[in-house]
């Protein structure tokens, strides 16, 4: 089974063009995923056919399950696709049917590979029920009348004040004064992440505002654990932020891995950019 190893700021996922979709690529994520007796990886990225776009994607976590989206898989996957040529050698735009629709994508290119890559990852959604999220409605503030912001969540002693986004995946974004790397993200990750509060889990956001144009972000993810970047996770930031005003509409996310850059006029889709690059192929024993 040939594969791609991709990267965009840290976030690394194994791509595999294919056709079928009745394989167990659940249980392959898991063994190819694993860092210590597989490949190594955030994601599995299943390049496939589609009839509503250009080509399809599915994404598939370490843990086995599936995404419905992934901003730095999806742009990892248009840089594939990109600098072999599949969508013909002077196309700089595609559209790529994901879970959660069709997205659109553009890059520039620099001699004769995509360069910087932006793509849209849809129109945010803040309904409770549709993120999921079991708020109790007494509780936390309404922002614009759409934002669910400052729901109070107790984990082992740390009160978090939350803001709840979802780009098609949901997110749980708790803005703080104190600097990123003292916030103890391995402990109260995954206690965010399965908390009852979400029926779905969540992808779990720590953000510190530097200043109108640029957020500082680490990201616990759903089915992955802690990642050096996250492009869903930076959307929902830089959404939640915006409405909260804290930053402007175009901002930059500063990760562990990288910067992407979110831009979002506070009714479209969220278009995310930023660079993605091949690191290596190979071959994997069936």
């Amino acid at each position: 089974m040939f594969f791609t190893k991709l990267q965009s700021v840290g976030n690394d996922f194994i791509l595999i063009e294919t056709a079928d979709l009745t394989y167990d690529w659940s249980s392959l994520s898991k063994a190819m995923c694993d860092r210590k007796f597989g490949i190594g990886a955030d994601g599995l990225l299943l390049l496939i056919p589609s009839l509503k776009a250009d080509f399809g994607m599915r994404m598939f976590n370490p843990d086995g399950s599936e995404s419905e989206a992934c901003g730095n898989g999806l742009r990892c996957l248009i840089k594939y696709i990109a600098d072999i040529k599949l969508a013909g050698r002077e196309i700089t735009n595609l559209n790529i049917d994901t879970i959660s629709g069709v997205r659109k994508a553009n890059y520039a290119l620099k001699d004769g590979k995509a360069d910087i890559i932006q793509a849209s990852m849809g129109i945010p959604e803040f309904d409770a029920a549709k993120i999921p999220v079991s708020v109790d409605k007494h509780m936390g503030k309404n922002v614009a009348s759409r934002l669910i912001a400052d729901y109070p969540l107790t984990i082992d002693k740390n009160n978090l004040l939350l803001s709840f986004v979802s780009m098609g995946n949901p997110h749980a974004i708790y803005f703080q004064d104190e600097p990123l790397k003292d916030f103890p993200l391995t402990q109260i990750g995954p206690k965010v992440e399965n908390d009852s509060l979400f029926p779905k889990r969540v992808n779990f956001e720590v953000a510190r505002i530097a200043n109108r144009g640029q957020i500082d972000v680490r990201v616990w993810e759903r089915g992955a654990g802690e990642t050096l970047g996250c492009g869903s996770g930076a959307c929902a930031v830089a959404v939640a932020s915006f409405l909260l005003g804290y930053t402007d509409n175009i901002v930059d996310i500063v990760l562990p891995g990288g910067k992407l850059s979110v831009e979002w006029d506070g009714e479209s889709e969220v278009l995310l950019s930023g660079i993605a690059e091949i690191v290596f192929t190979g071959d994997w024993k069936k």
